[in-house]
C-alpha cells in the first residue's frame, strides 16, 4: 500500500507505530523512496535465498583426460566412459594426447584417437576447441551439448513408446487369431466319462466291455 509523499518525521512515526522499520530503498529518486518493513526479517530472508541459490548452483569446471597414441582398447573404453560421465555432469573435458620420443613426428595417430572420441560423444557433446598440437601434446576440448542430448533422449523415448505399442498390437492380434481358430475348428466337445470313467461305446449302447462279459457269463 502506498502512503504517498510524507515528511520524514511523519514517516518515522508511522513506522514506529507499526513497530516496523523505515528503510530507504531508492535514495537517488526525487523524492527518495522508503519502505516500511521488518528490516531484520528482510535481511534473514535475503540470506536464506542466497544460500539456497548457492546450494542449487551447479559448479561447472573443466576436467582433463589423458590418452596415449598407442593406448589399448580396454583403457580407451574406460577413459572414454569417464569422459562421458564428466560431460553428463555438465563439465567441459580437455582431452590430451601425450606423445613421447618419436611419436611426436606422427601426430596423425593422436588426431585419429581424438576423432574417435568425438564420434563416440556425438549426441551428448560438441567440440568446443578443435584438436591442435601443443609441444608434445595434442589437445581437444569437449563441451556438453544440452540440445543434442535432449533431442537424443526424446528420440529414445519415442522409440520405446513405439516398440511398446507394436508389442501390444502383436499380442492382441495373436489372441484374436487363437480365438478365431478355436471357433472355426468345429470340434465337438469330449463326451463326459460314465461310471468308472470309460468312454461309452456306440455298439454296446453305453455298456462297458467288462459289464458285457459279465452278462455273457
Amino acid at each position: 500500500m502506498q502512503l504517498g509523499i510524507k515528511p520524514l518525521p511523519e514517516a518515522l512515526a508511522i513506522a514506529k507505530e507499526l513497530d516496523l522499520d523505515l528503510v530507504e530503498v531508492a535514495p537517488m529518486a526525487n523524492p527518495p523512496v522508503c519502505r516500511i518493513m521488518d528490516f531484520g526479517k528482510f535481511k534473514f530472508d535475503e540470506a536464506q535465498r542466497a544460500k539456497e541459490s548457492r546450494r542449487k548452483a551447479v559448479h561447472v569446471g573443466i576436467k582433463e583426460m589423458k590418452y596415449r597414441p598407442k593406448i589399448g582398447s580396454g583403457d580407451f573404453d574406460t577413459k572414454t566412459r569417464q569422459v562421458a560421465k564428466f560431460l553428463a555432469e555438465g563439465h567441459k573435458v580437455k582431452i590430451t594426447i601425450m606423445f613421447r620420443g618419436r611419436e611426436v613426428y606422427h601426430p596423425e595417430h593422436g588426431k585419429r584417437i581424438l576423432d574417435r572420441i568425438a564420434e563416440q560423444m556425438e549426441g551428448i557433446a560438441k567440440v568446443e576447441a578443435e584438436p591442435k598440437l601443443d609441444n608434445r601434446n595434442m589437445i581437444m576440448v569437449l563441451a556438453p551439448d544440452k540440445r543434442a542430448r535432449q533431442a537424443a533422449q526424446s528420440r529414445a523415448s519415442n522409440q520405446q513408446r513405439s516398440e511398446r505399442g507394436s508389442a501390444g498390437a502383436g499380442t492382441e492380434a495373436a489372441a484374436a487369431g487363437a480365438g478365431a481358430g478355436a471357433e472355426g475348428s468345429g470340434e465337438a466337445p469330449a463326451s463326459p466319462p460314465v461310471g468308472n470313467g470309460s468312454v461309452p461305446d456306440a455298439e454296446t449302447g453305453g455298456v462297458s466291455e467288462v459289464a458285457a462279459s459279465a452278462e455273457e457269463g
